[in-house]
């Protein structure tokens, strides 16, 4: 047990998590964005990305880069929530030009996810955003966001919309060159079979694994790394999803993850692609 913990927190050194939460939020954060960093910093990672549903983090993270003592770096992305207007092109290059380097489909505002009800902390009423023209076919806006990525060489993650949404993005987005991510595909509201996961990471898209869904119990350790063997370790990477208050710590919840995995037989290697060299290749840096 001491030993895994031990290659656990080895493999925390020079890692990334690409999900992770944190203050200021409308949501109950158990850190804000300086206190994550530094804390990320001295478990040795090299990176995190602030995530939040409800605005961008370019600036908050270019922030808490100069005035942090941390080793780490912090990243930022947008969410294409309805506080940020939605599917809004303006909103997604104005988050690019600040430095963002992911830009999620609507999250907690997808018509997919509020589907299935408000999810805690949710505080208005709102109709749902879905990715589709009237005709099921991606709106307009989608594809001109697409463009935009692209251009500023960011990564484009599918957020909470629905798996047949999810699947027409990342095909598209893989058909017109842009770095395209699965987000959580074993999440309770936005699950995609082990299959379906593998077709879509084989086209050359992330998919991403968080060890939310075990601890919140969407899926067993044992699940998770089965997908993980069957989609293949070079096409996946890891990440906390945490931040929320009264659950463990993110960099905690990584190690967690970490020593879960491991424990049920993912190598040490596999491991290290997916929290050393896979993050790099989504945030598009050496």
């Amino acid at each position: 047990m001491e030993q895994i913990l031990e290659q656990a927190r080895i493999l925390l050194k020079g890692a990334y998590d690409l999900h992770m939460h944190a203050a200021p939020s409308p949501f109950n954060r158990a850190l804000d964005d300086f206190d994550l960093l530094q804390a990320a910093g001295e478990a040795g990672m090299a990176g995190i990305m602030l995530k939040s549903h409800y605005e961008s983090t370019a600036a908050r993270a270019a922030l808490v880069n100069r005035h942090s003592s941390s080793t780490a770096r912090a990243y930022g992305g947008i969410a294409l929530n309805w506080p940020v207007g939605g599917l809004n092109p303006y909103a997604v290059e104005n988050a690019l030009k600040r430095g963002a380097k992911i830009v999620w489909m609507p999250t907690r505002d997808a018509q997919n996810s509020l589907c299935s009800g408000n999810m805690p902390g949710d505080f208005f009423d709102r109709k749902g955003i879905t990715i589709l023209d009237g005709q099921g076919n991606l709106n307009p806006a989608v594809l001109e966001m697409m463009e935009i990525v692209k251009r500023y060489h960011a990564a484009l993650a599918t957020g909470h919309i629905s798996p047949e949404e999810s699947i027409l993005l990342c095909q598209e987005g893989v058909r017109r060159g842009v770095r395209m991510v699965l987000t959580h595909p074993e999440f309770d509201r936005t699950r995609i079979d082990a299959s379906t996961q593998r077709e879509l990471a084989e086209q050359g898209v992330w998919i991403e694994k968080c060890w939310y869904n075990i601890a919140e119990r969407n899926c067993t350790v044992q699940e998770m790394a089965q997908h993980i063997q069957e989609v293949g370790p070079d096409h996946c990477f890891l990440s906390s999803d945490r931040g929320q208050s009264g659950r463990e710590l993110p960099v905690e919840g990584m190690l967690q993850f970490l020593s879960a995995l491991l424990k049920e037989g993912i190598s040490f290697d596999s491991l290290h692609r997916m929290t050393h060299t896979i993050p790099c290749r989504v945030l598009g840096i050496n």
